[in-house]
């Protein structure tokens, strides 16, 4: 789980308006966080196979939220995969 001084953080970083906690862009860093935290756990749990299936929930909720962000406004979906350094 995140701390809610990382998640302070990262609404701050990435809203598009002042009193934004819900669009696309802060949801994808605050998945993105949880994610990149999971896979440094993995790399000293590699037997835990259920919070396995909770990465790859993550990852698919990830997914689909880029697709719709990507379907609404281009420019927007790019400049998020470069600030948060994701492969696409």
């Amino acid at each position: 789980m995140l701390s809610k001084e990382t998640k302070t953080k990262l609404v701050k970083e990435y809203k598009t308006h002042q009193v934004d906690t819900g669009s696309p862009e802060v949801q994808i860093a605050l998945i993105t966080e949880r994610i990149n935290d999971l896979t440094q756990h993995f790399s000293e749990n590699k037997k835990d196979h259920h919070s396995r299936t909770g990465l790859m929930k993550l990852v698919g909720r990830r997914k689909r939220l880029l697709e719709y962000l990507k379907s609404q406004d281009i420019s927007r979906y790019e400049k998020l995969i470069k600030r948060l350094n994701l492969r696409k």
